[in-house]
């Protein structure tokens, strides 16, 4: 019997899991069309559904490319590490080449008259190449030259090659995903420690190279002493959230949507979720990303195989350690920085990355033995 049921939980996926990220993915949509259709409107010749459209196109083929992703057995990629490895060194040389600027910066490559950001693709790399490089090391983890100084180089490897690419918040968000992993896979406290050290260093570093860094981090301590300028978004943002209250004005009667916020559809959509649905829709929005949570490391913690667990963990927590960014930005609680809201803002690349990686963790929920709990 027991065996039967072990080998039920090898063919089903998490089902509630995939419950949330269809939901979320849902609401995206509404919100997505709710905030941007003043832009689409009058910025791209009266259309008030181009981002929506973008949106679904994008959901998709992420969601196809999750479906397919959730077939392949998960231990296939650690087969493929050193090409990984390569291949993410490839995309962020070829970013730096050829990389079309956006934004101020160059962050983009166009393949086939599609647009794709390589930094979605070398987070999923980074995850995937360490967590096979801790399963074949585990037994160093807690040895500083063994285990600490190559864990850190790697590491810097993976976070640097998206730094090349001008883009800080990405590399963050990567490697307080890597740590997480390290954490868990038996480095030793003081080693951590260490390393946050030379990663808040490295993001000092980072900061000092760019003015413009320089002066998201001085607005950051007091936005309305800028607010004719570099202070206008945040201060847009916090209007935003204050204007909701408890219930919100009611979806599509966001006033700060209007020209008022930059982003609205994207780095600051939780801002205006907050303006039409209140602190209610914003409580319910971070439910979903605690049930995200609750499924994605619960199939990591019941994988008995190292290496799957480890893969969960890591994009369970690209995911929310990311979300955390986003909510902090909106809520002025750090320097502003360019997130999307991952399943819900408007992004084409990032959402279709975003559900290929969704498909990867599905496909090790069906080894994980969480129907035995």
């Amino acid at each position: 019997m027991e065996e039967s049921v072990h080998k039920a939980s090898k063919k089903t996926v998490d089902w509630v899991l995939v419950f949330i990220i269809v939901v979320l993915v849902l609401f995206g949509f509404l919100m997505v069309y709710s905030s941007s259709y003043p832009d689409g409107y009058y910025k791209f010749d009266g259309d008030p559904f181009y981002f929506l459209k973008t949106q679904v196109m994008a959901a998709v083929i992420g969601l196809a490319g999750m479906i397919f992703f959730a077939t392949v057995p998960y231990k296939i990629y650690a087969k493929f590490n050193k090409v990984i490895l390569i291949a993410c060194v490839g995309f962020a040389l070829l970013t730096v080449v050829l990389g079309i600027a956006s934004n101020g910066a160059q962050r983009w490559i166009n393949i086939g008259g599609i647009s794709l950001q390589p930094s979605e693709i070398i987070k999923i790399g980074g995850v995937l190449y360490m967590a096979n490089y801790f399963d074949k090391n585990r037994k160093n983890m807690s040895s500083f030259t063994k285990g600490f100084i190559p864990s850190m180089l790697f590491i810097g490897v993976f976070c640097g090659l998206i730094a090349l690419q001008d883009d800080l918040s990405t590399a963050i968000i990567l490697g307080g995903a890597l740590m997480v992993m390290f954490f868990c896979a038996g480095a030793r406290i003081c080693h951590l420690v260490m390393l946050v050290i030379a990663a808040v260093l490295g993001i000092a570093v980072m900061i000092a190279m760019q003015p413009y860094r320089i002066t998201r981090v001085i607005v950051f301590f007091d936005p309305f002493k800028y607010q004719q300028d570099e202070g206008w978004q945040i201060i847009q943002s916090l209007y935003a959230l204050g204007t909701g209250g408890l219930f919100g004005m009611g979806i599509g009667k966001s006033r700060q949507k209007f020209f008022y916020l930059p982003e609205a559809y994207n780095d600051f959509i939780f801002s205006i979720i907050g303006e039409e649905l209140g602190f209610i829709g914003c409580v319910f929005v971070m439910l979903g990303f605690v049930v995200f949570a609750w499924r994605g490391l619960r199939i990591s913690m019941n994988t008995e195989d190292f290496f799957g667990s480890q893969v969960a963990l890591g994009i369970t927590t690209l995911v929310l350690v990311q979300f955390i960014i986003h909510v902090a930005v909106a809520t002025s609680s750090m320097p502003p920085t360019g997130r999307a809201l991952p399943f819900i803002s408007a992004g084409g690349s990032s959402l279709m990355f975003l559900l290929c990686s969704m498909g990867i963790l599905l496909n090790i929920s069906k080894y994980a033995n969480t129907f035995r709990n």
